[in-house]
């Protein structure tokens, strides 16, 4: 199972005429290609099962939601799925974009609740060792260079926390997210479902941390 050439195509002729006409006149090609996107996104989601528990796989629509935005383009040019992991102790969460030029995918949490970041930074102010353990990962550093993302992050330490701290760093971000891009080659090629199955493996140490952290207090007992 693979993306097909025609999928990228598709996905970059919608980026030039981003209009309802277009879109109708390409309606077959369009519900050609959202099979493909389907069909990878099922292979993907059947693989990650063999090693993790998934509560849902949700393809994202197609079309955007323009009643708050200045684009008022009606379609989002690009295929995107989420995984979610199963269980309030299952914490984090798998995402994947196709995007010519642009794909990547990406997994962690990436708008923690209040009390889920709090918790985290707790954690960090505490000791750290174990989460910088984790970006040391022979594994994790070779899907995922080493790093946390964040959507954004403070200027200084948060509220309540030491802004000398020497892990200010992680406690300044938002949220805690970990990516890898692809080209458009390596999303076409056969070998693309393996690729990211693999990427996503490398993330369950990541993962375990994070729900053993939130789901115990700073004692390490139990709170869910």
């Amino acid at each position: 199972m693979q993306f097909e050439k025609e999928t990228l195509q598709y996905l970059g002729n919608l980026y030039q005429n981003n209009n309802r006409d277009w879109f109708a006149d390409q309606k077959e090609t369009y519900q050609k290609v959202q099979q493909n996107a389907k069909d990878v996104f099922a292979a993907i989601h059947q693989e990650l099962q063999k090693h993790d528990e998934i509560e849902k796989s949700k393809m994202m629509r197609i079309y955007r939601d323009v009643r708050f935005s200045k684009d008022k383009t009606p379609y989002k040019t690009h295929f995107a799925n989420s995984f979610s992991r199963l269980g309030t102790t299952l914490r984090g969460g798998y995402f994947l974009k196709i995007s010519p030029g642009a794909s990547f995918l990406a997994g962690g949490f990436w708008e923690p609740s209040k009390e889920d970041l709090f918790r985290i930074r707790k954690e960090i102010e505490l000791d750290a060792s174990e989460i910088k353990a984790i970006l040391k990962d022979p594994s994790y550093l070779k899907h995922f260079g080493g790093t946390f993302e964040s959507f954004s992050e403070l200027k200084t330490a948060p509220r309540g926390f030491d802004k000398e701290h020497p892990e200010v760093a992680l406690l300044r971000k938002k949220g805690f997210i970990a990516s890898r891009r692809f080209t458009d080659a390596e999303v076409m090629s056969l070998n693309f479902v393996e690729e990211v199955n693999t990427s996503f493996k490398a993330l369950r140490p990541f993962f375990n941390l994070f729900s053993d952290i939130l789901s115990t207090n700073l004692n390490g007992e139990p709170i869910v």
